[in-house]
């Protein structure tokens, strides 16, 4: 005879059937790969079942990527044939791409080919919806601007170390990518200054890969890191500094805030200056005095972050959403 708790497992109803085209990487990856984790397991815990492939008849589609390889197990080739027998399915594709960050000059033209499947278009940020509108897309197809969130049962300020006026403020800065567009010329400019004696009581902390031409002089750097390690480095520190430039929606200063850190970030960060405005300073030119004013009003922002930081748990709930709505429409509900 079975259990009552092997019952209720037999009997739970599914939801609806989802195929993201991305899997989830292990180990340090960029946020494309968080997305994809936090995406999958929240909805799994809300009994739709998630599959990275096109079997199981999924009733929704998420294209996060378009680039078929590695990761990504389908692409947008195999989306049309599966709507060409299955007109019900709702595809949405996550855009969070651009040739500007990277100086390429291919992935606006994928994007706008791939994104002739898609039923939905999400953008991760605002800053990316106006990039891509100025070169192929049509702002009267449906779509929304959703940002990018971390996930809170990892990267949280629970045990974090707040500036001492007395003591010594750490800055951290961590990226998977070399890529010179991160900010590395600024973060070479303030390791400079550190051992120089020009930012006294400041400590750069750096984690994850930069160019090989790099030889730090003062900052300490860390190999990159990811989950529960990572977040307790970030905790670590006191601010957040991204000289990140155009780009679509970040996620490395995003798990920054939600360690509870105030963030110092380019003016032309694209996407990153509409989510961290609220919780820090900008600057330009002068990132010595962009972190100074940091430490001045650390106490105002660090307050300002632990009440209103990004939140992975929002953002899948406002996909989540997205989805089910899709999936209505498509099946002929209201």
């Amino acid at each position: 005879m079975l259990s009552w708790g092997a019952l209720r497992r037999r009997a739970a109803p599914v939801v609806a059937r989802v195929a993201i085209n991305m899997r989830p990487a292990r180990g340090s990856w960029g946020g494309g790969s968080e997305f994809v984790r936090q995406l999958a397991r929240f909805l799994r815990a809300r009994a739709y079942t998630v599959r990275f492939d096109l079997r199981g008849q999924p009733d929704c589609i998420v294209m996060a990527d378009p680039r078929v390889g590695g990761l990504v197990t389908f692409g947008p080739d195999e989306i049309e044939a599966y709507k060409g027998t299955h007109s019900s399915a709702f595809c949405l594709h996550r855009v969070n791409e651009n040739d500007r960050r990277k100086g390429t000059t291919h992935v606006d033209d994928l994007l706008a080919r791939a994104n002739r499947v898609a039923d939905h278009t999400v953008f991760v940020s605002g800053w990316l919806r106006d990039y891509h509108a100025e070169r192929w897309f049509d702002r009267r197809r449906p779509h929304d601007v959703i940002t990018n969130g971390a996930d809170p049962a990892v990267f949280h300020p629970v045990g974090g170390e707040p500036l001492d006026a007395r003591g010594d403020m750490r800055v951290v800065t961590h990226h998977w990518s070399d890529n010179w567009n991160k900010g590395f010329k600024v973060y070479q400019d303030v390791d400079r200054m550190i051992a120089d004696g020009a930012l006294p009581g400041t400590e750069l902390w750096v984690i994850g890969r930069w160019p090989k031409e790099i030889r730090w002089r003062a900052a300490r750097a860390v190999a990159p890191a990811h989950g529960a390690r990572l977040a307790a480095l970030l905790r670590r520190c006191h601010v957040y500094l991204t000289a990140s430039v155009w780009e679509p929606g970040a996620m490395h200063f995003i798990e920054g805030l939600q360690c509870g850190l105030p963030v110092v970030f380019h003016e032309d960060g694209g996407g990153n200056v509409e989510v961290a405005r609220p919780f820090g300073v900008a600057f330009r030119d002068d990132v010595r005095g962009a972190l100074e004013a940091a430490r001045a009003r650390y106490a105002t922002l660090r307050e300002a972050v632990l009440v209103g930081a990004p939140s992975g748990d929002a953002m899948a709930l406002a996909y989540a959403r997205l989805i089910q709505r899709g999936i209505m429409r498509h099946r002929g509900g209201p």
